[in-house]
């Protein structure tokens, strides 16, 4: 895709245009760099292709000065975080460069299963009818028998290995270095007319997988010493493996064998609740699959019940809440019970603390289809469009000073 399709877009200049006139002399965080960047947390939602949306809400607060501290997501979200983590250190635009990435890659190479799996995967995208279908599905039995997915994701893979290698960054803990390079001039205001240094901030990746093995819920990569002996040394892209490994579309990441000792059974408690020991109980092994079956939006990874945060933590959604639904059948029914599973944590969460409803941009994304992976240009530009024009909408909305009352309030009564 030629990127000038984006940036030379007009309505995408208009949209930077009004944001920029709306954001003058706004506060929307206490955390500002010597440059006047100021700093948000971001979690991104899941949700396949739609993810490019999310780079066009993440393109205009760039644009107006904002910057990421925390940056947390799940499956198309965890890909959107680990980039934005990578690509830069924290103070540093990376827009410009989720562009090129974005125009660059042909995302149908991401299908790389056999040509059965390729079939079957065009004619279901495609509309084709119940008998097609159902012959085209007798083929790839196999593929689920034997693989437990249709295609390796190993295209995936090596694309980000690759842009991770291009940034000098080989291991988690190159990435850890580079994420807490903190900005020149970093400090918190405290008042409009005073500010404090600070020693106590750090920017912070969350990356959601499922390891259905343990049946745990894991962020990466605070949690990656459960899976790997040496952790620090350990590919991040791996990290987003795990989170995008969408059931049966994709081979699970499976991760053996698993470390062990007297302090690995403390972390598993500690870490994932899980009361384990060296003999029979011991997990042997991992098997990840996308971390939207247990937490497709994790708004709450950087949420302290008790105190009023100096940051807020920006939550972007992909398609609006559709949680009424008319249930006429089998697939319904089953479908509805997996939507149930992958969602009831979030909506739970945001439900109990309200003053979130004040954080979360909702992009509509309506008639994209989120595994469509041979998209076409025009819809890309219109996901990125629909993502820019969200963010706009949110800036122009959002009240710092109100939320941090809003906060002050819930933990004066309810603290």
């Amino acid at each position: 895709m030629d990127i000038e399709l984006i940036t030379e877009n007009k309505e995408l200049r208009k949209i930077i245009r009004t944001a920029k006139n709306e954001s003058k002399e706004r506060f929307f965080s206490d955390i500002v760099d010597g440059s006047g960047h100021q700093y948000v947390d971001l979690v991104m939602e899941g949700g396949g292709m739609l993810g490019i949306a999310l780079v066009g809400y993440v393109y205009v607060l760039e644009q107006v000065g904002i910057r990421f501290m925390g940056i947390a997501g799940t499956s198309a979200g965890s890909i959107n975080a680990l980039l934005l983590a990578a690509l830069g250190t924290p103070e540093q635009k990376k827009g410009t460069k989720l562009l090129n990435l974005l125009a660059s890659k042909n995302f149908w190479e991401f299908v790389d299963g056999d040509s059965d799996a390729r079939d079957f995967i065009k004619s279901w995208l495609g509309g084709a009818g119940k008998i097609k279908l159902a012959f085209k599905g007798a083929q790839v039995i196999d593929n689920f028998q034997e693989e437990l997915g249709l295609n390796p994701g190993s295209n995936f893979l090596e694309w980000i290995k690759n842009i991770l290698r291009n940034e000098g960054i080989f291991t988690a803990w190159d990435l850890e270095k580079r994420m807490r390079t903190l900005p020149p001039g970093l400090t918190v205001r405290e008042s409009l007319d005073q500010f404090a240094a600070t020693d106590d901030l750090l920017a912070r990746l969350a990356i959601i997988a499922a390891d259905v093995a343990t049946e745990t819920k894991v962020e990466f990569p605070r949690m990656a010493a459960l899976y790997w002996k040496n952790p620090e040394n350990v590919d991040p892209a791996l990290f987003v493996r795990a989170s995008m490994s969408i059931p049966f579309f994709f081979h699970p990441m499976v991760v053996t064998p698993l470390p062990k000792g007297k302090d690995l059974v403390k972390k598993w408690k500690d870490m994932a609740g899980l009361i384990c020991d060296q003999e029979i109980h011991f997990p042997r092994k991992a098997v990840f699959i996308d971390g939207g079956i247990i937490s497709n939006f994790p708004i709450n990874v950087f949420h302290d019940y008790g105190q009023v945060p100096r940051l807020p933590t920006f939550g972007v959604k992909l398609q609006l809440d559709q949680r009424v639904k008319e249930i006429s059948g089998p697939l319904n029914l089953g479908l509805a019970i997996f939507n149930s599973a992958r969602h009831a944590l979030d909506y739970d969460f945001i439900t109990q603390n309200s003053d979130y409803r004040n954080l979360v941009s909702w992009i509509p994304a309506k008639g994209f289809n989120w595994l469509d992976f041979a998209m076409t240009d025009n819809d890309k530009v219109g996901l990125f469009l629909e993502g820019a024009s969200a963010a706009q909408e949110f800036l122009k909305s959002f009240d710092w000073k109100e939320y941090k009352k809003v906060r002050k309030g819930l933990i004066n009564n309810f603290g």
